[in-house]
């Protein structure tokens, strides 16, 4: 793979434009060394690097994940994400002997669920797939591109998945999940079950470091945000007006939101941990003040949109093209983000996922 770095984009100067005119699919591309691609977590949570962009000077400062405190001031609310990754990965194969691979996308209810499924023939309408240790499910039909699964166990839903279920690692990570994977691939305040892909930000902090924000008298805030097999989809279309962004579950609480117009009142940041998070806030934002909301959110966020909440953030590096990129490119400046890919790729930071992360505030 040729090591270049950023296609270089259009500059943006107007001082006013529609961000989904102004911006194409392609100003977000480059290409990144395969080796760069985190397969494994490091052997400790808070072992990662952290890269630091001053909002104010450009300036890019390499520091490690132990750093992250000395980032924060008394006054700050961290806001996480506390969802948890289900094992929603299934294996089975057709009653005619055909291999199926099934990633539930959304659980309905105790026995149903819509799912993405692999296979040489896709599935029909009341055909049976047989599961392992015995488990089937029935396919009752197709709700756009997902198919609508039933579980004929009395263990339910949830229950089949804990006997049989396989964690849902992303398509570039190039392995079977192994048990490692059970609690790496998981935060250490995972609570509300229902994500099938995790907040990554999230997966740095250990108990120890969450315990030293805690000391440190920094507050803490939940949101939750199921993360959807949709954050892995690539954006087909070059005119970003034309991007279909994909149903998230979100809910942001009353006590969170008591805590950010705290936060707001005394002038302290608030600080999201992730684009979950991130987009869990401003999308209970849209009024253009947070409220507690609860449901499903397709916000896209793009160059040009203005933050109503978050003041900083922490995120991991994010895949070519994909709406994350584009969120944070929003938040903290496109060209800095461009300018700070090439230095992380230059000085072999570890990618997406199980990789090291950066601290952005706002642009100004």
């Amino acid at each position: 793979m040729p090591r270049k770095f950023y296609k270089i984009g259009r500059l943006i100067s107007l001082a006013f434009y529609t961000p989904l005119l102004s911006m194409k699919k392609s100003d977000f591309y480059y290409v990144l060394p395969n080796e760069l691609i985190a397969q494994h977590p490091l052997a400790e949570r808070s072992g990662s690097r952290l890269l630091c962009l001053d909002p104010v000077t450009d300036d890019i400062k390499d520091k490690q994940f132990s750093d992250f405190l000395d980032l924060l001031h008394q006054g700050d609310l961290l806001v996480l994400n506390n969802t948890k990754v289900i094992p929603a990965r299934l294996l089975g194969h057709k009653q005619s002997g055909g291999k199926v691979e099934i990633l539930i996308e959304r659980v309905l209810n105790d026995r149903e669920v819509l799912a993405h499924t692999r296979a040489s023939k896709s599935p029909k309408a009341g055909s049976i797939i047989d599961l392992d240790e015995g488990f089937q499910c029935k396919m009752l039909g197709r709700v756009d591109d997902l198919f609508h699964l039933q579980f004929d166990a009395e263990l339910g839903v949830s229950g089949v998945l804990e006997r049989i279920g396989h964690m849902p690692l992303p398509p570039y990570i190039e392995r079977a999940d192994d048990e490692e994977d059970q609690t790496r691939y998981q935060t250490v305040f995972a609570e509300k079950s229902g994500a099938v892909a995790a907040p990554t930000a999230g997966l740095h902090f250990d108990e120890v470091m969450m315990q030293k924000i805690r000391d440190k008298g920094i507050r803490i805030a939940f949101v939750t945000l199921h993360v959807a097999s949709g954050t892995f989809r690539p954006v087909k279309v070059e005119n970003l007006s034309e991007h279909i962004m994909h149903k998230e579950y979100f809910n942001v609480p009353e006590e969170t939101v008591a805590a950010v117009q705290h936060i707001k009142s005394t002038g302290g940041r608030v600080i999201a941990i992730g684009t979950t998070a991130m987009r869990s806030l401003e999308s209970a934002s849209r009024s253009g003040q947070l409220t507690a909301s609860c449901g499903d959110t397709d916000l896209f966020i793009t160059p040009g949109y203005e933050f109503k909440t978050v003041d900083a953030m922490l995120t991991n590096f994010h895949l070519p093209e994909s709406t994350l990129l584009m969120l944070v490119s929003a938040f903290a400046g496109y060209e800095r983000i461009k300018q700070v890919y090439q230095h992380a790729i230059a000085e072999k930071y570890r990618f997406f996922s199980y990789g090291d992360a950066m601290f952005l505030q706002k642009k100004v």
